[in-house]
């Protein structure tokens, strides 16, 4: 059933994360194979509540799934992935977009800072020429980083921040990774958008619907923090560029600390479709 059906959609995330590659890219299993673990897969039912490391919840929907940290991990390794530490999957039953979710226990962090887009371009382009070489190494092609898709922007309505970079791979094609960080009480969850370059503003309005079934449980919510909780040692621009892996410097720029490891995951989306369209 998977036969002459591609990767779908790449996604190239710039993360300043610390977990292991493998040394050699992992072997794509058969098209029979991959459908079967499809399949196996628990996409749960309308309906029905997502936990997301105890701190949020999503409500999946007759357009909207999920998957829980197990069954992420699962799916990311079959599209040639190394696993996640706590990862789950949000994705849409039409088969246009999937997204990872991760929280991050980083405590409060004060969404009064101005962002510099200039200055993390700048920074992320450098972390890029890094990352191509763990990814090389690691058995990967690289994916250059070309600009802005859209450039950092926060709603101080909903407590997001978000942005979008674009990339090429080897062979010239483009790449679109659009990035959110939904902000809470004790740390935040970064959502990364896997999506097609020809698609992404439409899937981005979409995508932006189906965060409406996210939500933050009582006493995690961003608007409930109290004087004395944990309040992270950076701010916003530090968000884009990994977190607590990046500071800023005295010139007012930034940069990373520690190794800067490039994420990419291939989607076979196309699959899932085609597996919600059977069940249905």
């Amino acid at each position: 059933m998977f036969k002459n059906v591609r990767a779908a959609f790449i996604l190239a995330s710039l993360a300043c994360v610390a977990f292991s590659t493998p040394s050699v890219a992992q072997q794509h299993p058969s098209s029979d194979e991959i459908m079967r673990q499809l399949e196996s897969l628990n996409w749960i039912r309308p309906g029905s509540i997502g936990r997301i490391a105890d701190k949020a919840e999503f409500v999946a929907s007759d357009k909207y799934t999920y998957l829980n940290s197990r069954d992420t991990n699962t799916y990311l390794e079959l599209n040639g992935n190394p696993p996640r530490p706590e990862p789950y999957a949000v994705a849409t039953r039409e088969g246009n977009w999937w997204a990872i979710l991760e929280f991050e226990h980083e405590g409060y962090v004060k969404d009064d800072e101005k962002i510099d887009a200039s200055a993390l371009l700048n920074a992320l382009k450098e972390a890029n020429v890094v990352a191509n070489e763990q990814r090389r190494s690691a058995g990967y092609p690289s994916l250059h980083l070309e600009g802005w898709q859209f450039p950092p922007r926060y709603d101080p309505a909903t407590n997001r921040l978000e942005w979008g970079t674009r990339f090429v791979d080897d062979q010239g094609q483009p790449v679109v990774n659009v990035s959110t960080k939904l902000l809470g009480r004790s740390g935040y969850t970064t959502v990364t958008l896997v999506t097609s370059p020809q698609t992404v503003n439409e899937d981005l309005v979409d995508f932006k619907h189906a965060l409406r079934n996210f939500e933050y449980v009582d006493g995690e919510k961003y608007s409930e923090w109290k004087q004395g909780d944990r309040v992270a040692a950076y701010g916003l621009g530090a968000l884009v560029l990994g977190g607590a892996a990046a500071v800023a410097t005295s010139k007012g720029g930034f940069k990373i600390v520690g190794a800067a490891i490039l994420a990419a995951l291939a989607g076979l989306w196309a699959g899932v479709k085609r597996l919600f369209g059977k069940k249905k």
